[in-house]
């Protein structure tokens, strides 16, 4: 499914946060959103999912505003997944996963053989079978999280958009929430927009990247092509070595601070 961002403005109160921001987001592609603190990547993310209302500009799916989509159809159609997200300590697995199939499940108070199928498969994804029954205050923080992104998952999304999903996790946990976001888009096509703090992991499992600086997007394309040593000075004021990969991957290693000294 085709995500447009179009000419968008927006923030909070008179603040403004994002200012003419464009992209595109080719279908089935993992698109991720880097940039320092405070850039509008969040705000950008919460924008494409209405979880806030642009100032102005739009947001499409398949040509469609989303502004205009009834929330059952657009729940069918995109999921998000805040940096923070709560709910009952006391819910087990299976029962925070069983949420992604309300926008499915219509007037029926129960759920059929198909979201149980969905459920399973959310569950096996996320390789959480033998935790589904645990009470999510049991958990760790990998698993936690795990477990809400196959929630996300159950919700069968075509467009799946990923507030800082490895943030506060070990390495391992991190590359595990990637894997599964990977598998996703590899094999169900579902497009993906996330943000990430991790440059070499957003180098690692991205399409393209997209750089903010000051609100605005400073460049964008695969991973190559933006993870340079001008654009981590420009953006992240900060020195770097540029290593690529076999495959053709960019991996950075800061070496130290270009504040005062970026032109």
């Amino acid at each position: 499914m085709k995500l447009e961002v179009q000419s968008l403005r927006g923030g909070y109160g008179g603040k403004l946060v994002l200012d003419g921001v464009e992209f595109t987001v080719r279908t089935g592609s993992i698109v991720t959103l880097l940039g320092a603190n405070g850039c509008g990547k969040s705000t950008l993310l919460k924008i494409i999912g209405r979880i806030l209302h642009p100032k102005s500009g739009s947001v499409l799916l398949d040509g469609k505003a989303v502004n205009r989509i009834k929330t059952g159809e657009l729940a069918r159609k995109l999921a998000i997944l805040p940096q923070l997200h709560h709910a009952s300590g006391e819910l087990s697995v299976e029962e925070l996963v069983a949420f992604g199939r309300f926008p499915h499940r219509g007037m029926r108070l129960t759920a059929s053989v198909r979201d149980r199928e969905i459920i399973d498969r959310s569950i096996r994804m996320t390789r959480l079978e033998a935790l589904r029954k645990r009470p999510l205050v049991t958990l760790s923080g990998g698993e936690r999280q795990r477990a809400w992104v196959a929630m996300t998952l159950a919700q069968e999304p075509k467009v799946l958009l990923l507030d800082e999903p490895t943030t506060f996790l070990d390495v391992c946990c991190q590359f595990e929430i990637i894997d599964v976001v990977r598998h996703l888009n590899r094999q169900y096509g579902v497009t993906v927009v996330m943000v990430l703090h991790d440059l070499n992991l957003a180098a690692s499992c991205s399409d393209e990247l997209i750089l903010m600086k000051d609100h605005k997007i400073h460049c964008a394309g695969p991973p190559a092509s933006v993870i340079t040593r001008r654009n981590l000075r420009e953006v992240f004021e900060i020195e770097a070595k540029i290593t690529v990969s076999e495959e053709g991957i960019p991996y950075c290693i800061a070496t130290g601070s270009a504040r005062g000294e970026v032109q």
